[in-house]
């Protein structure tokens, strides 16, 4: 079995090459449902170093093995390609894909 933390160490480095995140602090980026979600897809698929499609989007995060430390990261950056702050429990308030997409794609949810 693959140790996980190794691998989600390993795929923090390859997020940050390939940049799937906006780097412009404080710019307010309004996103659709779908994009947040690719985002989220392609985010999470990198993190386990499996390809987009063997992510299914209403699984809860804890069921690919996030830990809280990934899911602060993983936080972190959507804030970033957002432009905005959370709630430190968003995930968990919202803990499948679909279900943080749909959240953060209405309208005024998303403030700076």
């Amino acid at each position: 079995m693959v140790n996980l933390s190794n691998k989600i160490a390993q795929s923090d480095q390859k997020l940050e090459k390939n940049n799937i995140y906006n780097t412009e602090k404080n710019t307010k980026q309004t996103r659709t449902k779908s994009e947040i979600q690719d985002w989220l897809v392609t985010y999470v698929a990198q993190l386990l170093e499996i390809t987009p499609d063997e992510i299914e989007i209403d699984i809860p995060f804890d069921g690919y093995s996030l830990d809280s430390a990934t899911a602060v990261g993983l936080s972190g950056d959507l804030e970033e390609w957002l432009g905005c702050e959370f709630e430190p429990t968003l995930l968990y308030d919202y803990p499948t894909i679909e279900t943080l997409a749909k959240y953060l794609a209405e309208e005024d949810q998303i403030q700076k």
